[in-house]
Parts: structure tokens; sequence; C-alpha cells
């Protein structure tokens, strides 16, 4: 059975290539193009993996990280951060709300799917 991704990102080539890499791998992806965006699809669907970015307007990864986490149905999900952001302030920030991994941008699209394979388990 193939996994539910939500990717969300304000840039339009970011959410592609994720996209691209994603389902090529197999996965069913869905789009969000903010952290408001990705939270109104994230309480209205269910997925197995959130990839996010952090700055974003409307509403920055992080925050939405944190609105996911207090919801019941959301704990359990892994959260990835995408971000151009290297700063390990940030890093323990995204931590302690509740994020799962990491990956730098720019990104290889091997490395987001070995990343999404390790964390889905499959």
């Amino acid at each position: 059975m193939s996994a539910n991704i939500l990717t969300v990102d304000d840039s339009a080539s970011i959410r592609m290539t994720t996209k691209i890499a994603l389902t090529n791998a197999g996965y069913q992806v869905t789009e969000a193009v903010d952290g408001l965006d990705g939270l109104n699809k994230a309480k209205s669907a269910s997925f197995d993996l959130i990839v996010t970015d952090l700055n974003m307007p409307n509403m920055n990864g992080l925050a939405m990280i944190e609105a996911l986490r207090k919801s019941p149905a959301h704990t359990g999900i892994p959260i990835i951060f995408l971000t151009t952001e290297s700063d390990a302030d940030i890093k323990s920030r995204a931590k302690a709300a509740g994020a799962t991994g990491w990956i730098t941008k720019p990104f290889d699209s091997e490395q987001l799917v070995k990343i999404a394979r390790k964390v889905l388990g499959r």
C-alpha cells in the first residue's frame, strides 16, 4: 500500500521537485502552498508523512507543526522539515515542536526518498 504524503512549500518549483521524487518512489502526494493551507489539508485528510518548508507566508512551518501536534490525530505523524535554514537554534525549536527530521535545501531527490522510506518504514 502506498503512503500518503503532504508537502507544504510556498515555492512552486520545490513542490514540483518533491512531488516528482515522491510519486516516482510510489507515494501519493498532496500539495499545500503555505502552513495554513497545510494545516487545513492535514486536518481534512489522512497522511502518513508531512514534508514542510519553514519560511512561508500566512503560517510558517514551525507554527503549523505546533498546531498539528496539539491535535491527538496528528501526534504520531512524522514531519520532515525541508528548508534553507541550518541554524541550530531553529533546529532545536523544530525538534521541540515535534519535527521528526530535517533536510537542508538545496536537497537531493534520492535523499528525500531515502528519508521518507526510513520514517515510513516502506
